[in-house]
């Protein structure tokens, strides 16, 4: 796992993928889950401190996390850090908020995205509502709140992959 203090590492780490950061995670279990599913595809996150619970190796293999090794993990201390980072590679922030109004199927993602989910507690600040490039939601019933964490960086992650034939070769044709 890496730790970002300095641009310069990020940047190191291939500009054009798309990557999943988690805001101040939690609770370790879906953060688990989604490194898991990110290694499987290939996808890079980005975990924005303070986290809610240990997030060094350590933390994460106590959380049972055998997947971390093949995961690209890369901790910022603060969101200030992760957003010079996003400076420096020109990305888009995109927010996924049950507050948005946009729906994420009805948005065209790009391979340089990097998709941007709050805690499981309390979301985001407003204040980064307001630094994000785009805010999409998931259309759900009305009156429910929310869907588990991994479960939706699962879905929001999948339909970027597929709009940018983004997903790994694999073993599929």
């Amino acid at each position: 796992m890496k730790n970002a203090s300095s641009t310069s590492e990020f940047a190191e780490q291939g500009s054009l993928k798309m990557r999943i950061a988690l805001y101040q995670p939690d609770i370790p279990q879906n953060t688990g889950t989604i490194v898991r599913l990110a290694a499987c595809l290939d996808v890079p996150v980005e975990i924005i401190g303070p986290a809610g619970f240990d997030a060094s190796d350590r933390g994460f293999r106590r959380a049972g996390l055998d997947y971390i090794k093949q995961g690209q993990i890369t901790r910022h201390v603060s969101f200030a850090a992760f957003e010079k980072d996003l400076e420096l590679n020109n990305r888009r922030l995109i927010l996924l908020s049950s507050a948005a109004e946009k729906a994420y199927t009805r948005f065209e993602f790009s391979p340089s995205d990097c998709l941007l989910f709050g805690r499981e507690s309390a979301g985001v600040p407003e204040e980064i509502h307001g630094k994000a490039d785009v805010r999409l939601t998931i259309p759900m019933v009305a009156g429910l709140r929310s869907l588990n964490l991994a479960v939706s960086v699962a879905m929001v992650v999948g339909e970027a992959l597929r709009q940018i034939d983004g997903f790994p070769a694999g073993n599929v044709e």
